[in-house]
């Protein structure tokens, strides 16, 4: 497995060494001891999975300290553009976003340090996603910032009228009153 750094420090895109034959592919998507050697520590607790429609963004969604998740990033089935915010106060990439288009065809994962607010949008008819998470989903911790706001002017790729978005979603704090009074510092 080969790492790619981003503009955010820590946010890592991963390529699985894929080998292939006239049956198929294999991948190795996640060895602890392959992680390890590229600086990833995160002790992963649960697997989830979603599916989607084109469209679709859902985040950007972190959880906050002392539950806050590192996460693991597939796509299944179907391309999704995935992006990832600074959340970290006091960083020098504060408010600032790096995205990458992951797909089940190029098999690339992203590493999702704690610290950062994530969402994707869905880029094709649907998208299955797998991630795990280092720390378990605590309801009462969830928070989420606005996908489109205006002042983080993120290009989701998609058409604005046809976006679909949770009422939760839709109705997340901008990223203004987030700075505010943030949840997590650098």
């Amino acid at each position: 497995m080969k790492s790619r750094l981003t503009s955010l420090d820590g946010v890592l895109i991963l390529e699985p060494t894929i080998f292939s034959d006239n049956r198929g592919y294999f991948c190795e998507t996640y060895n602890q001891n392959t992680l390890k050697s590229l600086g990833i520590c995160a002790q992963f607790v649960q697997d989830n999975e979603s599916l989607s429609r084109y469209g679709v963004v859902r985040g950007l969604h972190f959880q906050k300290p002392p539950y806050a998740q590192a996460k693991l990033i597939r796509v299944i089935e179907g391309e999704i553009l995935d992006v990832v915010l600074d959340i970290r106060s006091g960083s020098p990439t504060f408010g600032q976003t790096t995205s990458v288009v992951l797909s089940s065809d190029n098999n690339l994962q992203l590493f999702i340090p704690k610290g950062f607010a994530h969402g994707f949008c869905v880029l094709t008819p649907h998208a299955r996603i797998a991630y795990k998470c280092d720390a378990f989903y605590t309801p009462q911790s969830e928070g989420a910032i606005d996908a489109l706001d205006k002042n983080l002017a993120i290009d989701w790729k998609v058409d604005s009228s046809l976006i679909f978005r949770s009422e939760k979603d839709r109705c997340a704090i901008s990223f203004a009153a987030y700075r505010a009074n943030p949840a997590f510092s650098y």
